[in-house]
């Protein structure tokens, strides 16, 4: 590969290193052509890009992002899921293909922002609700106190009138 390709790869890798949200590092060994694009459209309807990666252009482009712990992951074939937009969406993919299509791809590990994450963080993470689905809850749970505190402050006043309500048609009858 002549060296202008090369440093083209490797600013191209650093850009994407810097700008994904995650990465996850697969070993794709023993996949066929035709499971490879399986797994490409997969991963495309979550708009997450896989890219098979040359080891030392990645390498150097890692350091260059300043993602040094993830050379060490950087070795056999290895091709990497970038995520941009939901952190559990590409670990949810990979892990979901796995599993339903029983293929030989596995998962090295990954990278969070600037943590590198084993295969079982990567595990876990394809665990995880969704970003929206924490949000709801969290919001839930900060909201469940305030609304018992009014019920139980329009408690009395719902005695109140139900009394009068009472004592109304009492009267009516009358």
């Amino acid at each position: 590969m002549p060296r202008e390709k090369k440093v083209r790869i490797i600013d191209e890798l650093q850009e994407v290193f810097s700008e994904c949200s995650v990465g996850i590092l697969t070993d794709y060994r023993g996949l066929s052509t035709a499971e490879i694009t399986e797994l490409r459209r997969a991963l495309r309807k979550s708009e997450i890009k896989y890219r098979v990666v040359k080891n030392t252009l990645a390498r150097f482009a890692a350091e260059r992002a300043g993602k040094d712990e993830l050379v060490s992951l950087l070795e056999g074939p290895v091709a990497i899921a970038f995520g941009y937009g939901d952190m559990t969406e590409p670990a949810r993919v990979l892990a979901e293909h796995i599993r339903t299509s029983k293929t030989s791809l596995s998962i090295k590990g990954g990278f969070l922002s600037d943590r590198v994450l084993t295969s079982s963080d990567v595990a876990t993470l394809a665990t995880l609700p969704s970003k929206e689905i924490l949000l709801g809850k969290v919001l839930g749970g900060m909201q469940s106190p305030i609304v018992t505190l009014v019920s139980c402050l329009a408690s009395p006043m719902r005695g109140v009138v139900g009394v009068l309500q009472a004592r109304m048609k009492q009267l009516e009858g009358e």
